[in-house]
Order: structure tokens, then sequence, then C-alpha cells
């Protein structure tokens, strides 16, 4: 196929229609010309000289196929590919590495609600093995052009093979991470802010979806640890020693990503914790104010209340100043009361 370095899918007289992009390398350069499915196995070079880059976008089946058949993919690992929905994993199938990538992407929103959507999940699963790799993204997996164009502007790591390919997806996947993370960083900060805000509320549903959302980020993160620790330590045997190396650099940002993503959990679960508590006090202040307010209104309804019995024989029921008087006792109580209450911070 000619050179292709952008997003559009490949036309389907030569590719299935959902090839991004597809070429052959030689010592870490592209090679000209049209490079087709049918004649790309008589170009590549299982010993490492030349290899060929295939990369889709969401395969089905019949698609995913020709090209498995061609490299000869284990059905495992294809119908894992197809369908997608995997966890992050790395499986191994005779001479072929199988490296399943969770993507996430930060969803922009001016205010945190209590549905606001934060992240979204992508996947991108990386096949590569003796001179071929084969990339296949689902979802909202980034683009992969620009990884591309970066490699192929350094042969010198691209001249390592599907290995150097395998290390830059991963590379890109774990900045995403990264960036992801601290966009979260501004969204906690703002609601935290806004939890130990004297002058405002926050509705706890919010910090709750803050919650579920970061363990979807947690759930694309976590499990990518095996994988990488397992990349970066030479454990697969044809990962060259220089790539190893790569990968423990990457290796290191995923694990500051989980560290982080641990903060950010302890973090939104003490503000959840605050939050209520919080509405515990003030529900405690409003009983206080409505326990206060029923004792003010208890004394004049006591008084009212007995004097207002139709008895023939009560105190100071003739006397010329006893309405005035049981006022004046009504008000008198009521001040000492309030003043009681006051005192006791009841009011």
């Amino acid at each position: 196929m000619a050179e292709r370095n952008d997003d559009r899918p490949a036309s389907g007289d030569v590719l299935p229609s959902t090839v991004v992009d597809c070429a052959l390398y030689e010592h870490g350069r592209r090679l000209p010309g049209r490079t087709g499915l049918e004649n790309i196995l008589q170009r590549t070079d299982p010993d490492g000289r030349r290899f060929a880059w295939i990369g889709l976008y969401e395969p089905t089946a019949e698609q995913i196929q020709q090209v498995a058949d061609a490299f000869g993919l284990h059905p495992l690992a294809v119908e894992d590919a197809v369908h997608a929905h995997q966890r992050p994993k790395l499986e191994r199938y005779g001479t072929t590495l199988f490296l399943v990538l969770k993507t996430i992407v930060y969803v922009d929103h001016a205010q945190l609600t209590a549905t606001s959507e934060i992240v979204d999940t992508g996947e991108i699963m990386v096949f590569a093995g003796p001179g071929f790799a084969i990339t296949v993204r689902h979802g909202s997996a980034p683009s992969l052009e620009e990884v591309r164009r970066h490699l192929e502007a350094d042969p010198a790591q691209l001249g390592h093979g599907p290995a150097a390919v395998l290390h830059a997806i991963a590379d890109l996947v774990v900045d995403r991470y990264l960036d992801v993370a601290d966009a979260f960083q501004s969204d906690i900060e703002n609601l935290e802010a806004e939890v130990f805000s004297p002058r405002r509320s926050v509705d706890a549903a919010r910090i709750y979806q803050l919650k579920r959302e970061l363990l979807e980020f947690r759930r694309a993160v976590t499990p990518l640890t095996g994988p990488l620790q397992r990349l970066a330590s030479g454990t697969p045997p044809d990962i060259p020693a220089q790539v190893t190396a790569y990968l423990r650099d990457v290796a290191d940002h995923h694990q500051r990503v989980n560290e982080t993503i641990n903060g950010f959990d302890e973090l939104v679960a003490d503000m959840l914790h605050a939050s209520i508590a919080q509405l515990s006090v003030q529900q405690n202040a409003d009983m206080r104010r409505i326990s206060a307010m029923a004792a003010l209104i208890a004394v004049p309804t006591m008084a009212v209340g007995v004097y207002g019995m139709n008895f023939d024989h009560m105190p100071e029921l003739t006397w010329r100043y006893g309405y005035p008087a049981v006022l004046t006792v009504i008000v008198s109580v009521c001040a000492l009361i309030y003043r009681a209450l006051r005192r006791n911070k009841w009011l």
C-alpha cells in the first residue's frame, strides 16, 4: 500500500476496509510502494531485518480473519481482538506476543455533576511476532498516527522491529494515563474546596460520581501492572535488551499513575465521609433549633391552655391585672429560656 499517515481506512481492494495503515519497514525505514496482504508475507523477514506493521480499527470477525490467517494468529487472541472489552493482559501464543491495553480519555465538562462522565475507555491490542506488528483499536482509543510518525523519524529505534512498536504504544497509553490523572487532580481540588467551604454545600452524589469514575480509571490502569513488569524484566525472550530498558521507564511511569490513583481514591473517600459528617452535623443543628423553638412555644401554649379551661374557680380570674400579669410572666419565662438557649448555642 502507498505511504499513508492519515487515519482514514485503506481501500477494500487491497486490505479490509478497517485497515488504517499498512507498511513494510527495513532497518527501521519505511519502504515505498503498495503493500497488499496478498504479497506482504513474501516481503517480510521473520529474522527481523524487515517487518510489516498493520493498523486496524474495530474490525469484524470476517475482516480480521484474513489478517489472522496470513500471520497465523491464535484464534483466542483473534476473538479477544474482535470483541474487545478485555482486561489489560499479556499473553504469549507460540512466537507471538499479544498485549491488551485499556486507553483512557478525559471527558471535558464545565462542572462536575451527579451524572458527569469524566473518563471514556477504549482498547488497543498489539500482536507482535517475527516479521509483523498488528495493532487493533476499539472505541475511543487514540489514533496511532503520531506514534507511527515518531517511530519513522527514529530509524534506530524502529530498527528493533515489532518490539519497538509494542513499546511505543505502551508508552503512549501510559502517558495518556498521566494526563488524565492531572485532569482528575483539578476536579478533586475543586470539589475539595467546595466540601470544606462554609458558604457552599456539596451534594454527596457528586462526590460518589467522582469516585465511580475514578474506579473506572483504576480498572484500566491497575491490571496493566503485571504485563508491564513482565515486559520490563525481559521475561519474553524475543524483546531486545535495548527495548527492555525503555519498557522499564514505561513501567516506572505506570507505577506513578497507580500511586496517584490510590491517593485520589483515599482523598475522595475522605471527602465523601466529610460531606456525610457535615450533613449529619447540619441535621443535628436543625433538630436543636426545632427543639429550641418548641421549648419557647411550650410556655405560652401551657399558660393559654390552662386559662382556656372553663372552670369557675381559677387563680387571679377576677383580678383586674390578671391578664397583663399572665402575659408578663409568659414573656419573662420565654426571655429566660431564649437567653439560656442562646448561651448554649441552640439558637
